[in-house]
């Protein structure tokens, strides 16, 4: 981490600022490079083409003197990480907060990708291991009409932008003891999480934990007189080990099958919800800080409509009309049982070790197939093997958990090993409760198993043709657009990841955007399968950093796991497998 190599002074920056004044936009050409500010370096990497294109890239740099953060306070990857978020959120609040405009569109800008409530490894503020500070941003040149406003731009770089990053980037600028919670708690959340595997656990939620969100649209936690603080169970408590927190008792989600159950509004999807974003951290005060997951849990749920290219599907989907190979499947428009088998199965082959799932947004027949059914529908007329006569197979003979809500099937008590009762958002374990239920009220449901899971999904390996993934537009350029949370355009495609739910943030999706165009260049010749393609982008992340993406000092990337870059390169419509 380091500004560029000639570093001028920034006499020299206004001197040309206050030349160019009333010239053509064009003429902001001429700061590019890097400049000392006092005791920081600004670098201008990218000037904007006019006033209402996207603000200019640039970056600031603080020595580790002037930051002047306590050494203990970075003496973890966690701390580190937990201490760049608050930078960022900060810094993010004071620039949307104090800059004004100064000129036609954009002018006057300055803007960060703030992090939300989830802590993600970013590109928008980098602690060095020396201790100093980079920070990485988009700042609107001024200008009225296209003609450069040289005197407003002095302003804004040699003077706002600086006093912006002394009130939001050192360690005086907080308050005592702030950015000390900020890196135990991301620490203690990693420990949480660290210490799932040797205690056996799928998940834990501590007592304590508020669930609930401010609303569908708002991540912020519940507030009020209404929100119930979780509490565990007493045969389902567990503690487990902080170095800050000490021991934190909760509740422990067991290896194996594991049911959520009750009645409607009681809080089952609300705490699968936040099991979900459990495998990531959680910024203070976010309720959830202390609700972990094991790191290859992968959500999965029915998606009508989605493509689907060359996925083994036949250990849930056996045969379909027209004699369609379901161990090689491939479709433009997936039906709800068809698409939810190819997630589930595309999740298996990048290593998923759990799986999540929602009744509500499940296909019906793809998770059960009551004994009733079973007669009115002969088996050798049904190609579906439902989920529940896999679930079990998946633990035993994958080491793949399931933590499912069910609201509606009790055939599933009949293949639980721990069921979790929701009523008021308190929880009780009822397993006990619903083994006796199951014996006491048999269905007659026989499981139907045509063939033994163990192999089938080994069977055919994908391995992505790279023509298949061209991001040209129909000009031939390269066409990477974000839109949103959840799409990609990815050349002449559209990347519908409205169903991939544990994508958080756009700057996780943009990322994820800028890792399938790595792919297509870097990785995919033919031979590699989609694992293998995916273990290698991962790979490439690990050894260059974010920065292997996009121009290479980016500030609006975020960190993303591997299932969601597989999800993204799954849903691609242009993909084709050998």
């Amino acid at each position: 981490m380091h500004p560029h190599t000639h570093i001028a002074p920034a006499e020299q920056l206004r001197e040309i600022l206050r030349r160019i004044d009333g010239r053509s936009y064009k003429a902001y050409q001429d700061i590019r490079g890097s400049w000392q500010l006092d005791d920081m370096t600004l670098v201008v990497d990218h000037v904007q083409g006019d006033p209402f294109a996207a603000p200019s890239r640039a970056r600031l740099f603080l020595s580790p003197g002037l930051v002047d953060f306590p050494p203990d306070l970075l003496s973890s990857p966690s701390r580190i990480l937990g201490v760049e978020a608050r930078l960022a959120r900060e810094f993010a609040r004071r620039a949307a907060s104090t800059t004004r405009k100064m000129g036609s569109g954009r002018s006057g800008e300055i803007q960060m990708e703030a992090p939300g409530q989830e802590v993600l490894e970013g590109t928008a503020v980098r602690i060095a291991a020396d201790g100093g500070v980079e920070a990485r941003f988009r700042v609107g040149l001024p200008a009225r009409g296209r003609r450069i406003q040289g005197r407003q731009a002095e302003e804004l770089l040699l003077e706002a932008l600086p006093l912006l990053a002394r009130n939001s980037l050192l360690a005086r600028s907080f308050e005592p003891g702030d950015l000390r919670l900020h890196a135990e708690t991301n620490e203690d959340a990693e420990a949480l999480r660290t210490g799932l595997a040797d205690a056996g656990l799928v998940a834990f939620v501590a007592d304590g934990a508020v669930l609930p969100r401010s609303s569908g649209i708002d991540d912020r936690p519940m507030e009020g007189s209404a929100v119930v603080p979780f509490r565990a169970p007493e045969t389902l408590r567990t503690t487990l080990a902080t170095p800050n927190g000490g021991p934190v008792s909760g509740m422990g989600i067991p290896h194996g099958v594991t049911l959520i159950v009750g009645g409607g509004f009681h809080g089952k999807s609300t705490l699968l919800r936040a099991l979900e974003r459990g495998v990531y951290n959680h910024r203070p005060g976010d309720g959830r800080e202390r609700v972990v997951t094991a790191p290859g849990a992968v959500k999965i749920r029915a998606e009508d409509g989605r493509s689907v290219a060359g996925v083994n599907i036949s250990p849930f989907i056996d045969t379909l009309p027209g004699d369609r190979d379901t161990r090689r499947f491939s479709t433009s428009d997936a039906s709800g049982s068809t698409s939810q088998a190819a997630a589930l199965v595309e999740a298996l082959e990048v290593g998923a070790s759990a799986l999540l799932m929602d009744e509500d947004t499940s296909a019906t027949n793809f998770m059960i197939r009551d004994r009733r059914m079973q007669v009115l529908v002969p088996r050798e007329g049904e190609p579906i093997t439902p989920f529940i006569d896999r679930v079990c197979e998946l633990h035993d003979e994958l080491g793949v958990s399931s933590v499912l809500v069910m609201g509606g099937s009790g055939d599933y008590l009949d293949v639980a090993d721990t069921v979790i009762a929701m009523r008021d958002y308190r929880a009780s374990d009822v397993t006990e409760r619903a083994r006796a239920v199951a014996m006491e009220h048999p269905t007659g449901r026989l499981r139907e198993i045509p063939h033994p899971l163990a192999g089938a999904l080994d069977e055919e390996l994908r391995r992505p043709i790279p023509e298949s993934l061209r991001p040209t537009s129909r000009r031939g350029r390269i066409k990477l657009k974000v839109r949103g949370d959840d799409e990609i355009v990815f050349g002449t495609e559209a990347i519908d990841l409205a169903a991939v739910d544990q994508l958080v943030s756009w700057s996780q999706t943009r990322a994820v955007s800028e890792a399938l165009l790595l792919a297509s260049s870097r990785v995919v010749d033919g031979h590699g399968t989609v694992a293998q393609v995916v273990d290698r982008v991962m790979a490439i992340l690990d050894e260059e950093g974010l920065d292997a993406l996009g121009h290479g000092h980016d500030g609006d990337l975020s960190r993303f796991r591997r299932y969601e870059f597989a999800a993204a390169l799954n849903r691609l419509r242009s993909l084709r497998i050998s």
